[in-house]
């Protein structure tokens, strides 16, 4: 989807997941060779057992009905450390995993996190 933005410098956005069947945006990734693990996930949505998965067609049967394949609601973040595009494959480690509660002023969006650390091996 693309989207014009109007103004004096005339940008253009581009939002190529955008109104995109995100199930099979997670089949395509994975058939094209991407490795993502999920490093962050909103505790409303899923537990930090989900932490180190790789994003695969397997994983979409693990979801949460409630949670986009994707995770385009901000449901879990990803760390890409293999494809065909890069030179090499990222060596990761998995590290610690650290709870983060982030309150709001008013109570009414309240978000917590679990992350995980992934190390760089050497």
């Amino acid at each position: 989807m693309q989207r014009s933005l109007v103004g004096k410098n005339r940008c253009r956005s581009y939002f190529s997941v955008m109104e995109k069947d995100t199930k099979s945006l997670v089949e395509a990734v994975e058939d094209a060779g991407i490795v993502a693990k999920i490093i962050c996930v909103n505790d409303k949505y899923l537990g930090k057992e989900f932490l180190g998965t790789t994003v695969t067609r397997q994983l979409l049967k693990d979801l949460p009905a409630n949670v986009d394949p994707c995770g385009e609601n901000g449901e879990y973040h990803t760390l890409v450390i293999d494809a065909p595009f890069f030179k090499e494959k990222m060596h990761v480690l998995q590290g610690e995993i650290v709870y983060k509660k982030y309150p709001s002023e008013d109570g009414n969006w309240d978000s917590s996190f679990y992350y995980l650390d992934m190390i760089l091996e050497e």
